[in-house]
């Protein structure tokens, strides 16, 4: 009887693996295919050829292959951050709060970044004019945001009132940027507005190797940190009896959300819903409450939608131009009513 119970449970275990593998191979040919189809989009289409070259073997006499590396490569690239750094962050918080519907916009984290990116470029102070301090800023104010939520879920046990908690701070925060927005100069105004719409086009060549080191460091903390959200799954009291630091794992989540919506908030805007519906999507389809896989599928996932995304804009664009925060709004918005319908 235990020999069978035990047969069983491999072939559950293993039917898992299967799964996993299956969907993170699927989602990487995805990613790939749809990476290589979004360079060859836009004012002109460029030939899959033309990209390898500019990409592997770059001549800057071809217009075509400058066009690739210069605007297209880092849009693209960019993309794929955006989408890994988001939907990580989403997953984190979700685990941290046991809530389906947490994520860095829903509890406000992205608008405390855009406050301190209002703060910087409205109110034009030059010292802190670099994209540098610009990202530092946001940080700043999504790591602020973060704690002050933490602070809270430590006193709201139930899920619906962390949620309003998250909602009014977010409402109370777009109404200082208001206030912001009333004293600002009008062409720092026409700037922040512009960046409040999300783009993928405001990083360059250069700046790609910063944003990827960024993203790289917090998606590599989140997957040293995945034994731990495991066994918080069960609750505090059940994780620290399990050997869990829970407030040292609590402050890291905090930190590296802080770190990846911040940096993505500063360059790209505040893109909303991409970090609430990815991680549901990934437990739904994954199967799975093991925090490797679901980390690893968030960022797979989350790549994809957002090149896909980008895809949209970019095939539309002589029709109508939808706004990248716009888009994931109105993709996100009805999964997250299937997710209440679903979960509550």
């Amino acid at each position: 009887m235990v020999s069978l119970m035990h047969k069983m449970k491999n072939k559950f275990v293993q039917s898992k693996q299967q799964t996993y593998w299956k969907w993170s191979l699927i989602l990487l040919i995805l990613l790939i295919l749809l990476v290589m189809y979004d360079l060859t989009l836009g004012s002109f289409s460029i030939s899959f050829a033309d990209i390898w070259k500019a990409l592997f073997a770059h001549d800057t006499n071809s217009q075509s292959e400058i066009m690739v590396r210069i605007f297209r490569f880092p849009r693209v690239i960019t993309g794929v951050m955006v989408g890994i750094a988001l939907s990580v962050s989403g997953l984190l918080l979700q685990t941290l709060f046991q809530n389906p519907l947490a994520g860095p916009y829903v509890l406000g984290i992205n608008s405390g970044a855009s406050l301190f990116v209002a703060i910087s470029t409205m109110f034009s102070f030059h010292v802190i004019s670099t994209s540098f301090s610009l990202v530092t800023a946001a940080m700043v104010g999504a790591f602020l945001v973060g704690l002050l939520v933490l602070a809270s879920s430590l006193y709201l046990k139930n899920k619906i009132s962390l949620l309003l908690v998250g909602i009014m701070l977010g409402s109370f925060i777009g109404a200082i940027v208001s206030v912001i927005q009333s004293y600002a100069d009008p062409n720092d105004l026409k700037t922040f507005m512009l960046w409040s719409f999300g783009s993928l086009q405001s990083i360059s060549y250069s700046q790609l190797p910063g944003l990827f080191v960024v993203v790289l460091m917090g998606f590599l903390l989140s997957l040293l940190i995945a034994k731990p959200l495991n066994l918080l799954v069960l609750g505090d009291k059940n994780a620290s009896i399990l050997g869990v630091n829970t407030k040292q794992i609590r402050f890291v989540v905090v930190l590296i959300t802080s770190i990846l919506s911040g940096v993505i908030t500063a360059y790209c805007g505040p893109i909303a819903f991409v970090g609430l519906i990815i991680p549901n999507m990934v437990k739904f389809v994954y199967k799975t409450t093991n925090h490797f896989q679901l980390i690893l599928g968030s960022a797979l996932m989350g790549a994809v939608l957002i090149v896909f995304c980008d895809i949209l804009m970019q095939l539309l664009m002589d029709t109508i131009k939808i706004p990248l925060n716009a888009l994931t709004a109105l993709i996100g918005a009805p999964v997250v009513v299937w997710i209440i319908l679903k979960k509550f």
